[in-house]
């Protein structure tokens, strides 16, 4: 199967890499094909690709996972199918074999013998085809539950439509507040993700989320006073209107329920209060230069602001050591700095 091969490449990819969303739907939209395939399209599939969807079905993917799973489900049942079918042909031979030797023997009995023979053999038919009629009724009953079912399945798993308890207070706030805050990601969303968004669940999200806090921090009110803040800090961070790029990336995925619970707080900020960070960092290291004597001159840096060559240079260890130091560059010209790894 072309699709299947197709779908193979895709799901390798996603195992190598955390963020290759188109790979991952190109993945889902082949399993998805395979399975239209065999409900459309009955077959045989060989060993060899039942083997690689099982390899499938433990995809570090949670989607590609639950499609691996759902397409092994169906072909099971159509197995189960195909057996049953067998088993009815066979049976149905065996009464045509019991018919015909009823016959034969009535015709060479006497008149009076040959009717209730044939009263007897007509009752054992009519008894055989009703039974079988009855068994063949309920193969296509439970056929087109298969079917519909896979149907189903290809549009989205279900979601959940009440919150899991917990039997304790506190954690069912903080799995309300979570479901509340990646329930508002629809609203923000872009047309060009709402189809993702869409097929997530926000209520199965924040469980798993809340699940993970406290199975790494503990209740909310028996913990110490640094985990509560760390427990405010998140909440805050989900819930802050000027921040929907954190809660979109734990409702699409990005950020798993167990990379949550090890965030710092600069972790969790939007893009955009990411690059202030990132520039008020780079003011106060270029500002510590000041009153300082200036190390080198060179003319190797070109300024990208002035296109000039005359400038000054330092470097400092701001990685590992192992690691090269990062060089700050400042242009005598105009004053521009930049820095170069």
């Amino acid at each position: 199967m072309r699709q299947f091969e197709e779908m193979k490449e895709a799901a390798d990819a996603t195992a190598t890499s955390t963020d290759n969303e188109a790979e991952e739907n190109r993945c889902l939209n082949g399993l998805r094909m395979i399975k239209i395939c065999l409900v459309n399209y009955p077959y045989q599939v060989s060993t060899q690709v039942k083997k690689d969807l099982r390899v499938l079905a433990e995809h570090p993917r949670m989607k590609i996972q639950a499609c691996a799973l759902d397409l092994l489900r169906l072909l099971k049942d159509m197995a189960n199918y195909e057996r049953r079918k067998n088993k009815k042909q066979k049976v149905d031979h065996k009464v045509s074999r019991v018919q015909k030797k009823y016959k034969n023997e009535t015709s060479n009995s006497r008149k009076e013998k040959s009717k209730v023979q044939d009263c007897d053999v007509l009752h054992a038919v009519e008894k055989n085809v009703s039974t079988t009629n009855m068994a063949k009724n309920n193969e296509k009953k439970q056929v087109s539950g298969i079917l519909n079912a896979a149907s189903s399945s290809l549009v989205a798993p279900s979601k959940q439509k009440t919150m899991t308890k917990s039997n304790d207070a506190t954690r069912d706030r903080i799995r309300v507040t979570l479901q509340e805050a990646l329930s508002s990601v629809s609203r923000e969303a872009d047309e060009s993700i709402m189809d993702q968004v869409k097929a997530c669940d926000p209520i199965r999200i924040s469980v798993a989320v809340e699940s993970a806090l406290f199975q790494k921090w503990g209740c909310f009110v028996k913990v110490a006073r640094s985990i509560k803040i760390k427990y405010r800090s998140l909440m805050f961070n989900l819930n802050d209107p000027k921040n929907p790029d954190f809660r979109r990336r734990v409702l699409l995925g990005e950020f798993k329920p167990d990379q949550i619970v090890n965030m710092r707080i600069e972790d969790m900020a939007s893009d955009e209060r990411k690059k202030e960070i990132e520039n008020i960092r780079m003011k106060a290291l270029f500002k510590s230069e000041h009153g300082q004597k200036r190390k080198a001159t060179t003319n190797q840096f070109l300024c990208g602001k002035c296109g000039k060559r005359e400038c000054t240079y330092y470097q400092m260890q701001t990685r590992s050591a192992d690691e090269p130091m990062t060089t700050y560059v400042t242009c005598v010209s105009c004053n521009h700095h930049w820095k170069l790894h």
